[in-house]
This record gives structure tokens, sequence and C-alpha cells, in this order.
């Protein structure tokens, strides 16, 4: 198997966790309410990506005493100046401030998440809706006085119709879910572009990291505050918690770190897009449960305008559109 099949591999995994968690997040609120599960899940997110970094770390620390012991280091390591000291000092706040902006963000976008599935308890609905970022993200270009492509705004045309088909009902209004999950998808869409930001500058599983333990606080304090939680229904959720914490939030979160040094961000882009298919396939897998005519024709709507955005552009000259 080649790398970049290996990539693509591991992404389509990273993608179908991603779609099940769905369904682990609709049947973990049977017995927890949202506040406890984004706490507790976003933990051992938290706390899984913590323990990569530790491993991370020591194998780091093992090839460089191997490398001290062969003589394979260079002997110019007296070089350690004040302006690297405040290079690393700069660094770890530059780290700091992106968890934190992602992890006040990454809160934000799942309590509308998880309220919105409370509502509605479609988690292929939910999938599909909160996709949309991945339509608002390029849209969101005009902001940046960047030009928008012809893809793009036919991407829109498709989404506002399918989520039309989708959402719309008879007396013409969205449900009070549908609309969590549509907002959700407006702050997903602030999140991707915060990270943007920040990932070139800092090393993105720290940073992803403090962001899901500062989403689990926060999510925590809101559990405390709000919510009556007895440890025996915690208990009955723990498999929600686990499937939608360490695999979703850890184990997935590497997978695409490890993939993406290996896959075209095109095809990487198209292969992550296939989670909110993965979540209908696990809400008629798990749940029993089948969307009607019209609403899969709202998700087949929604979808060919979610891989439209996805697909490479053409450049002309030196003028790119996004």
């Amino acid at each position: 198997m080649t790398k970049r099949m290996r990539g693509n591999v591991l992404l389509l995994l990273a993608a179908f966790i991603w779609g099940l968690s769905f369904v682990a997040q609709s049947e973990g609120m049977k017995y927890i309410g949202p506040f406890a599960f984004i706490g507790i899940r976003s933990m051992l997110a938290g706390v899984s990506l913590a323990v990569f970094l530790g491993i991370r770390a020591a194998v780091s620390a093992g090839k460089k005493r191997k490398e001290t012991n062969t003589g394979n280091v260079a002997e110019d390591v007296g070089k350690t100046s004040g302006d690297t000291k405040e290079a690393k000092l700069t660094g770890k706040k530059t780290l700091l401030l992106g968890g934190v902006s992602c992890g006040i963000i990454l809160f934000a976008a799942t309590m509308l998440q998880q309220i919105g599935i409370l509502h509605n308890n479609e988690p292929g609905k939910a999938g599909f809706i909160t996709a949309l970022y991945l339509i608002l993200v390029p849209l969101a270009g005009i902001f940046f006085r960047k030009k928008i492509g012809a893809k793009v705004w036919i991407a829109v045309v498709l989404a506002v119709c399918g989520m039309y088909l989708l959402c719309i009902t008879e007396g013409l209004h969205m449900t009070t879910g549908d609309l969590y999950l549509l907002g959700c998808a407006f702050v997903f869409t602030l999140h991707i572009l915060v990270i943007d930001y920040f990932s070139p500058k800092v090393d993105g599983v720290a940073m992803s990291c403090i962001q899901f333990l500062l989403c689990g606080a926060l999510g925590m304090t809101g559990m405390f505050l709000t919510e009556t939680v007895e440890l025996s229904h915690v208990l009955e959720a723990w498999l929600p918690l686990v499937f939608s914490g360490v695999f979703s939030g850890g184990v997935a979160y590497t997978l695409q770190i490890v993939a993406q040094k290996d896959t075209e961000p095109a095809i990487a882009s198209l292969l992550m897009s296939l989670e909110s298919v993965f979540a209908v396939f696990g809400e008629w897998l798990i749940l029993g449960q089948l969307l009607s005519a019209r609403e899969f024709a709202g998700c087949g709507l929604m979808f060919a305008g979610i891989l439209l955005t996805q697909l490479p552009e053409k450049k002309r000259g030196k003028q790119a559109k996004i």
C-alpha cells in the first residue's frame, strides 16, 4: 500500500468515526444533558490527545538520546541565545491563545449541535446541516475581499434547495432543532477560520488538546450550574461518551493529522465531507431509522453542493478563485 493510499484510507476511517459520532451524541443524551455530554466527551478527547502528546514526546526524546550516543548530534549545541528563548515564549503564548480561542468557539458550536440533536433526534439530518460549514468557509471569503468562484455560488444554490427539502415543513418553517444546527454550522465556520490562522504557527495536536480541555471545562461548569447528573446515568451513557470523546475526538483527529501529510488537500476535503453520508448510514445501521424520500433528496442536493466546493479549481494565470 502506497503512502497516498494509506492516507486516503485513514481519512475515510476518520470520516466514518465522525459520522457515527452523530448517532453517539443522539443516544448519549437519552441519559444525560447537553452540558454534561459536552463536558465529559471533551475531557476524554483532551486526555486522549494529551496521552498521544506524551507518547510522541517520549519517542522524540528516545531518538535524541540515540543520536547522542552514536555521535550524530551537531556540536554547536551551545548556541541557545536569548532570542531563541524569547521565540519559544512567544510560541507558547500563541499556542495558548489559539487553544483558548478554539476551545471557546468549539464549546459554542458543540453546544448548539447538542441542543439541535436533542430537539430533532435525527443524527443523519444533523450531519448534513452541520456539514454546511464546508460551503460557508469559502463563502466567508467575501469578508476578506476575495473573489468567489462560480462553483461556490452554484454550491450555495444547491445547499439552499437541499435545506428546503430537508428542513422546511409543510407549514413553511424550520424546526427549533434545525435552527440550532444551522447556527452550529456558522460557528464551526468561524472555528475553521481561527484554526486556519493559528495552525501554521503552532503544534496542531497540542492546540487541539488545549481546546478540548477548555471546552470540557466549560461544559462541566454548565453541567454543575444547570443540570442534575447522577453517576448511574453517566455510566449508562459510557459507550456514546467514550466513542464521541476518545474515538471521534482523539483518534479521528490524530488520523486526520497523520493522513494529511500524504494526501492532497482537495482529496482530503472530499473524503472528510463523507462524514455526513456516514451519519445517515449510522442512523440506519444502529437506530434503524430512515429518512423520507424528500429528506433524502435534500441530503443529495446538499452533498452535491459540499462536494462541488471541495473540487480543485483550475487556475487561470496568477489569479485563483476560492
